[in-house]
């Protein structure tokens, strides 16, 4: 509104008049006391070109290298750096620990089994033979002794007198199981076994082995040094000799055996055998073969304490 309408209004005696004419010098009084406002001035930013200035030009920005391409690994690579380094936890360890002793003691086993096999196969052909007669030895002993009980059976049950035949072979097998329990002396063909121990290296265990090996072989009686040997004959270390069921003796050690040579020499001179271990302890042994050998030396007869016939 106007100056000249508030003059009108204020004349017409219209009250809004005074206010608006007192407002508007009492706004104008405020106005000439407040200082002018000042317009905020923006700082120019870094960089920024003044009026009229064209902007400086940015530098390119440099290319970024281009990754190099990882070299292709062979399988082989792969594999390595897969492995190393290792990466092995406890549990681990312990399993890997446990598998090389089960993998040790299965090689000690087949080693120590193996023994016997390695000595046949460095053998030659000549000793491959022999053990080969040797075995059908045994065969044909054991079929001989098969026909012998049949026989026996034969006699006993087509006899006229089964009574007179039955006390005939009951002797009969008294004698053989004296000659086999040391009790009764016995002769017959054989081999004389001398062992010469300069150093004394022999000890009781090859003596025990000489002895099963003369045993495997068909041995019917053995004596060694004046001492029976029988079923239950035990051999122990004693000082610079062995003792034979208590009975110490000493080198050289002399075996009387009974049975047939032509298979208890080779039985002993097999390779690995027994010859050969007492060879590599310094020790020799020297193998006669003989149409009478005496075995004299008996046995005193011993009763069992616990064991009684079945048919008492």
């Amino acid at each position: 509104m106007s100056e000249q309408d508030d003059k009108r209004a204020a004349e017409n005696g219209d009250p809004r008049a005074d206010q608006r004419g007192g407002s508007g010098e009492s706004g104008s009084r405020l106005r000439k006391e407040l200082p002018q406002e000042v317009p905020a001035s923006v700082p120019a930013a870094q960089g920024t070109p003044a009026a009229g200035e064209e902007p400086a030009p940015e530098p390119e920005a440099a290319p970024e290298p281009e990754p190099e391409p990882e070299p292709q690994l062979t399988g082989r690579q792969r594999l390595v750096k897969g492995l190393w380094p290792p990466r092995v936890s406890r549990a681990q360890l312990i399993v890997a620990v446990l598998l090389f002793g089960l993998g040790f003691g299965l090689a000690v086993q087949v080693a120590s089994n193996s023994d016997s096999d390695s000595a046949l196969r460095g053998a030659r052909q000549e000793d491959l033979v022999r053990i080969l007669d040797e075995l059908d030895d045994r065969t044909q002993r054991l079929e001989d002794e098969k026909q012998g009980l049949e026989k026996q059976r034969d006699e006993l049950e087509n006899s006229s007198d089964q009574a007179e035949e039955a006390r005939k072979q009951t002797i009969e097998k008294e004698r053989q199981l004296g000659i086999l329990a040391g009790t009764v002396a016995a002769q017959g063909p054989g081999i004389t076994m001398t062992i010469e121990d300069k150093k004394g290296t022999v000890e009781a265990d090859m003596l025990l082995d000489a002895i099963q090996e003369l045993r495997a072989a068909g041995a019917e009686a053995i004596q060694v040094n004046g001492v029976r040997v029988v079923a239950g004959t035990f051999l122990t270390d004693s000082g610079r000799g062995v003792g034979v069921d208590g009975n110490k003796i000493n080198a050289p050690y002399r075996f009387k055996v009974i049975g047939k040579p032509q298979d208890l020499e080779p039985a002993l001179n097999i390779p690995g055998g027994v010859v050969q271990t007492l060879e590599k302890e310094q020790a020799t042994a020297t193998i006669e073969r003989s149409t009478k050998i005496v075995v004299d030396a008996l046995r005193a007869v011993k009763r069992p304490d616990y064991a009684r016939s079945s048919s008492q």
